[in-house]
């Protein structure tokens, strides 16, 4: 089961490494958290005006990966130059958080995940700790009045009711305590700090300090958030970098005792949700655990991108669902600031199946037999749900029958609510399906069995 989570870009912690907290606050917010299932994820920065990889071009060490958009330099340190000065052209006018969390609410997104930092260094909020951010006045969007874009979000969707869940990057490719000059590695411009924090402990402390000040600007300034959401995994003690983490979060708790931290592949006690990126586990994970997947083609926003159809989407989610864990789906905005119509076209086609089918997903456990064939089951106080996922082209018969031997007074199908007829067996139970239904290819009908 481990090495199923071991797939996509940056993989997930193994479930051996998961480190259960004791905290009553924070295992109570981890139930809140197995309640949403589904989360908004926003990757938004300089990177979304050029359409390319967010960050990653920036490192040498990936430049074998993430440079393949970048066609138009060739050398490395020119390019780094005009990448680090996007900051001077950002200006999406057409943002308006609260068009964002209307659309989310619609869609059926219960939690907000946004990239206040990413590795490039640039703040999407008012940190009192750098100039590189949205509001400096080289920012031609420090005028605007939602420009600290992070609290502009966050308000608009806590507005709406959502969680809150900050990305924050631990490595920080602009900060001179990080990818400092004259100390420079093999590789001087890569994802580890251009130095040994060995050799230059005074360095490194200040890069810790730095990096605690702008987290606990996001937990005091930004709050309430629910999900401390770290990603850059090579910070680690492990690779020497050792940011005290511990320390921090217990600062953190302080303030909001209930908090999540999620510190990506890391595993340990900071890593209260396992993340699989851009991949499903394929079978049930015993652990809170979150997948992050693109409704396009990348977590940044693409010209001309390709999006995954209402039908796709609906069915990963169950897939993830019935497997224990949420889906968290990745839009990134255009440089304008607006939401790709395709994007919120396939997230809106998902929300109208939530609309009738929710009570199969929304605050569910786990039920065994968990899958069988194409059905997912999960499961609500005393009731189970029982999702046909279908593909495309996959119609129903007149006859379901599902694996389920324990008793069952009442079946309801969730679309309209009415009382679907079915036989008992020993081996489960078999449905007749109406005749509206018969020869039809929906998107994967649910059921609910009731005592």
């Amino acid at each position: 089961m481990a090495d199923m989570i071991k797939n996509g870009v940056h993989g997930a912690s193994r479930v051996e490494s998961y480190v259960a907290p004791k905290d009553p606050a924070v295992c109570e917010h981890l139930e809140w958290f197995k309640d949403q299932k589904l989360a908004l994820m926003i990757h938004f920065g300089i990177y979304s005006q050029v359409g390319i990889y967010e960050s990653w071009p920036l490192s040498d060490g990936d430049a074998h990966w993430s440079r393949k958009d970048v066609d138009w330099e060739t050398d490395a340190e020119t390019f780094r130059e005009q990448y680090t000065n996007l900051n001077r052209s950002f200006n999406p006018v057409r943002f308006l958080p609260e068009q964002w969390a209307d659309f989310a609410s619609e869609a059926g997104f219960k939690y907000l995940i946004f990239t206040t930092k990413h590795h490039d260094g640039f703040c999407m909020f008012d940190s009192e700790y750098t100039d590189y951010k949205v509001t400096a006045p080289d920012c031609p969007f420090h005028t605007h009045k939602y420009a600290d874009i992070v609290g502009s979000v966050f308000d608009a969707f806590r507005a709406k009711g959502m969680g809150i869940s900050a990305y924050f990057s631990k490595p920080d490719w602009h900060c001179p305590w990080y990818w400092a000059e004259g100390m420079e590695r093999k590789v001087a411009h890569g994802r580890l700090a251009t130095y040994d924090p060995a050799d230059h402990p005074e360095v490194w402390e200040q890069f810790v300090q730095f990096t605690h000040n702008q987290m606990m600007e996001l937990v005091t300034k930004y709050g309430p958030i629910d999900v401390l959401w770290l990603d850059g995994g090579c910070v680690r003690p492990q690779n020497g970098q050792d940011i005290r983490l511990s320390e921090l979060v217990a600062k953190a708790r302080a303030h909001r005792p209930q908090l999540l931290v999620a510190d990506r592949t890391v595993g340990g006690e900071n890593e209260n949700i396992i993340t699989p990126e851009q991949s499903i586990p394929d079978t049930l994970i015993p652990v809170p655990w979150e997948s992050c997947v693109t409704i396009g083609t990348g977590f940044s926003f693409r010209f001309e991108d390709e999006y995954k159809t209402p039908r796709r989407l609906v069915n990963m989610l169950c897939d993830v669902v019935c497997r224990g864990g949420n889906l968290a789906l990745n839009i990134g905005p255009q440089p304008d600031g607006r939401l790709p119509i395709g994007a919120m076209r396939s997230a809106l086609g998902m929300g109208e199946w939530l609309k009738v089918n929710g009570d199969a997903i929304y605050g569910t456990r786990v039920c065994a037999p968990y899958e069988a064939g194409n059905l997912a089951f999960t499961k609500k106080a005393d009731s189970v749900y029982v999702i046909a996922r279908l593909e495309e082209g996959e119609t129903l018969g007149r006859k379901l029958f599902i694996p389920w031997t324990e008793e069952v007074g009442s079946v309801t199908l969730l679309a309209d609510g009415s009382d679907v007829e079915f036989v008992t067996s020993d081996i489960g139970i078999t449905l007749t399906l109406p005749e509206s239904l018969a020869g039809t290819n929906p998107i994967a009908p649910a059921f609910r069995l009731d005592k």
